[in-house]
């Protein structure tokens, strides 16, 4: 039998990093904070990052097929938690932030780190989330540091 809290609890402990992911669908753009990401192959070299399948991000996704995430620095929690409500809710999460369009049409954070992006190469649809696998296409470093974790901003997001 499962137990629901040592489930949570463990779950929980898998380390994640924070990213913003920039997405479009012709001329409008959107963005989420994004943490369930991670590399998946070197040749050719994917990410797959895991998207709320009830989210306007997700349609943009699945109709553009292409995303870019980026890389958020220790200390810009206030910036991810920008882009952590629904667009719905805020309204436009790029009004008061530098960013600048990539090869994509994606947006892309100026004050990240760095960003890569995607072309979507395949997707699972198990869940409540859809598992898009992305073909980095494009990236590129703004500056050095380290990356913003989950664990460090005090939030969960999973179990």
């Amino acid at each position: 039998m499962l137990d629901e809290q040592a489930k949570k609890t463990i779950l929980r402990k898998i380390p994640h990093g924070l990213y913003i992911c920039g997405v479009k669908e012709g001329e409008e753009v959107n963005g989420f904070t994004a943490s369930w990401v991670m590399q998946a192959s070197f040749q050719p070299p994917l990410v797959v990052n895991c998207v709320k399948q009830d989210s306007k991000s997700h349609a943009m996704i699945q109709a553009s097929g292409v995303f870019a995430l980026s890389f958020l620095a220790e200390g810009q929690k206030e910036l991810a938690q920008q882009f952590f409500k629904p667009q719905r809710r805020v309204g436009n999460k790029f009004e008061n932030v530098e960013f600048y369009l990539g090869e994509t049409g994606c947006p892309i954070i100026t004050e990240a780190l760095g960003y890569i992006e995607c072309q979507v190469t395949g997707a699972v649809e198990k869940g409540d989330h859809t598992v898009f696998v992305g073909e980095v296409i494009a990236a590129g470093v703004h500056r050095e540091g380290g990356i913003l974790s989950l664990e460090s901003t005090g939030w969960n997001y999973g179990g």
